[in-house]
């Protein structure tokens, strides 16, 4: 196994300390609650607003990479589609219970698994993928302006969402050092964690 070079491993930990440093104390894990259209835009910049959604999200795709070329699609599609799910659900109203656990709890199992390097199979990566999904989801759909229009909105966050697994996706693959992601893996447990342990 080839070591990281200096310069690889420096970058590595810079990434994977940004879940810490957002989560240090004055930063605000909170999000940024709806932008004011509740339209494509809004939905758009949604994920973006709260460092666990981004963080949740790109370690998608980083797992996909590591998990083999049979992975990308279905923990691809498993997210966004849960995730929509889970945003109607969160327009209409509907519970589901400890969502900002839920949120955060899916940084510290997939970036543990990334640290782990667990390879379970596609189909249970799927599943735990779809399952924190429908968390991410349900925080958008709640925090979607009243007078916003649900398919535009989605539309927009879905396509966040998309771009940030595949910055993930990107990421393991141009790395090809299980290292890299180990420590990226890392990272982003703690910070999951952080926000479990102080919310």
């Amino acid at each position: 196994m080839r070591l990281l070079s200096c310069k690889t491993a420096g970058a590595a930990l810079r990434l994977a300390a940004v879940p810490l440093l957002l989560f240090w104390p004055g930063a605000a894990l909170a999000h940024g609650g709806p932008l004011p259209d509740g339209g494509f835009i809004s939905g758009l910049m949604h994920p973006l607003l709260g460092w666990d959604h981004v963080a949740a999200m790109v370690a998608v795709g980083l797992w996909a990479a590591t998990l083999g070329a049979g992975a990308a699609p279905v923990l691809l599609a498993a997210f966004p589609l849960a995730m929509v799910a889970g945003g109607v659900a969160g327009r209409l109203g509907l519970a589901l219970p400890m969502v900002e656990a839920g949120i955060a709890a899916s940084s510290v199992v997939i970036g543990v698994a990334l640290l782990l390097a667990l390879r379970p199979p596609v189909w249970l990566a799927g599943l735990v993928v779809a399952g924190f999904a429908a968390f991410h989801g349900r925080a958008h759909g709640a925090e979607m302006p009243a007078s916003g229009h649900l398919a535009l909105y989605a539309t927009g966050f879905v396509l966040s969402t998309l771009l940030l697994h595949g910055g993930g996706l990107a990421l393991g693959l141009l790395a090809h050092r299980p290292a890299v992601c180990r420590v990226i893996g890392a990272g982003i447990a703690a910070g999951g964690a952080g926000a479990l342990l102080f919310p």
